[in-house]
Formats: C-alpha cells, sequence, structure tokens
C-alpha cells in the first residue's frame, strides 16, 4: 500500500506541483491524480518517482 499522505507531503516540501510530477513522468494530470487517489502506482511509475523526487528511502513509502 502506497502512503499517499507521505507522498503529497514529499512533492510538496520538494516544491513542485503534482501537475509538473505528471508531466515529468509522461503522463496526464488526470491519470496522475486517479493514480494518487488509488494509491495505485506499476514499478515503472514508482521508478520514475523516486528519481523525480529523489526519494531515499522508497520503502516507506511504497511498501508500508
Amino acid at each position: 500500500m502506497i502512503l499517499v499522505n507521505e507522498l503529497k507531503g514529499l512533492i510538496a516540501r520538494k516544491g513542485i506541483s503534482q501537475r509538473k510530477v505528471a508531466q515529468k513522468m509522461g503522463i496526464t494530470d488526470k491519470t496522475f491524480y486517479s493514480k494518487m487517489k488509488l494509491g495505485k502506482f506499476n514499478s515503472d511509475e514508482m521508478q520514475a518517482l523516486i528519481d523525480i523526487l529523489d526519494i531515499k528511502n522508497p520503502s516507506e513509502i511504497f511498501f508500508a
């Protein structure tokens, strides 16, 4: 289960918008927001988030 609130907080702390994260991932805003709401990202998307947000401990967010 993905800790969506932690992910949202990390995005905010990095000073980047969710829209910008979606663009960097190559998906639409709507798709990104849907995935955030459901808390479901595939492994490629998780890796993209790790890279974009420079997540040091991904297991704390993605495998909680």
